[in-house]
């Protein structure tokens, strides 16, 4: 090429856009698409280089051994590894596109549109509609995550509407919709008791960071108190609170809740069964107690307790000292000898009657 030909282009085009400065958005729409398209460049070749190092990484693994039938490795299972790394699911459809484009590429808004999109086509409703609301609710969209729930869960199997529950919970908790939250924990609490939580089953597999575990009635019973008692104390209802802690504990205690049924006992005035309680948790009577964040919330609320309990009152202006009582009648001895309480004219009586009588 030409070295004179890149000045006179670039000259060219300077001219160009001088006499139609109509051109210059439609540059700077180009210029926003040629970076978007580098961006996007980049972040192939990020994921290619890390899947290539996993690759590179079992490969010298199946050399190492490749003697060991066990340590070969098919290209399935290296997609397999690749999608266990991100947890991604597999294909190609708007929900697998919207948990890429969350958890791979770190794009909420992305996300987010693939979930509307997979709920519309009908793709994984369910977890589309519980993904997309716990996205939306890590962007402060909690209010639209709401309407969102409500609006579509209809579309949701019966098994899914326990799970989406739960997300509710939560989503009226950040937008402090104590009432709507009180409402829901009955609800639910209401269906355990009925026989239906569950789907009539002892105990459910629940998720909490990537890891399952086994939840029993007894334990969600306890779990759904305690949200139950922290709402009520949101109202300053500390009585209803107080029952409600009081049942939780008596199914499962804990000592969080421990400490809540304490300070609800403490806004009662209720020192004396507080302090019992609190004491309790310092001595390491309760499950939980071990954990350090609970022992200091317990030893502020014992600090706060001290504070409003009326001062004692001394022991020696409650008991009168042996000592002190015996110098008194001491005292009065010495002042004289115990007078008759009767009035002098009687006194005449009396000993006139004894001359008489002689």
């Amino acid at each position: 090429m030409n070295k004179d030909t890149i000045p006179s282009r670039f000259i060219t085009f300077s001219l160009l856009l001088f006499r139609f400065p109509f051109l210059f958005p439609l540059v700077e729409t180009r210029k926003r698409v040629i970076l978007t398209a580098k961006k996007k460049r980049r972040e192939r070749e990020f994921l290619t280089e890390e899947r290539d190092k996993m690759e590179e990484a079992i490969r010298g693994s199946c050399n190492r051994n490749k003697n060991n039938k066990s340590f070969f490795v098919s290209k399935g299972k290296k997609e397999d590894s690749y999608h266990v790394l991100y947890k991604v699911p597999y294909g190609d459809s708007p929900y697998v596109r919207a948990k890429h484009a969350q958890l791979v590429e770190k794009d909420p808004e992305a996300a987010i549109a693939l979930f509307w999109k997979a709920i519309n086509a009908g793709d994984k409703v369910d977890s589309a509609l519980k993904d997309m609301a716990v996205v939306m609710k890590q962007l402060d969209r909690s209010e639209e995550a709401i309407e969102a729930i409500c609006s579509f869960r209809g579309l949701c199997s019966k098994q899914s509407q326990e799970s989406l529950d739960n997300v509710l919970i939560d989503l009226y908790k950040k937008c402090g919709k104590i009432d709507e939250q009180i409402e829901l924990l009955k609800r639910k609490l209401k269906l355990i008791y009925q026989g239906e939580a569950f789907n009539g089953k002892l105990t459910k597999t629940a998720r909490s960071h990537g890891k399952k575990f086994q939840v029993s009635i007894k334990q969600e019973t306890s779990r759904l108190l305690g949200n139950l008692g922290w709402a009520y104390m949101q109202k300053k209802n500390y009585m209803m609170a107080e029952v409600v802690y009081g049942k939780a504990q008596m199914i499962e205690p804990d000592c969080n809740k421990a400490c809540n049924l304490g300070l609800c006992l403490i806004r009662q005035a209720r020192y004396e069964e507080a302090q019992l309680i609190i004491e309790d948790i310092i001595k390491g009577e309760l499950p939980g107690s071990n954990d350090s964040k609970s022992r200091k919330r317990a030893q502020e609320l014992l600090v706060e307790l001290r504070s409003l309990l009326p001062p004692p009152y001394p022991l020696d202006l409650l008991v009168m000292d042996d000592e002190f009582i015996r110098g008194l009648e001491q005292l009065m001895n010495e002042w004289g000898p115990v007078r008759s309480k009767r009035l002098p004219i009687f006194e005449e009586i009396s000993s006139f009657r004894d001359q008489l009588a002689c």
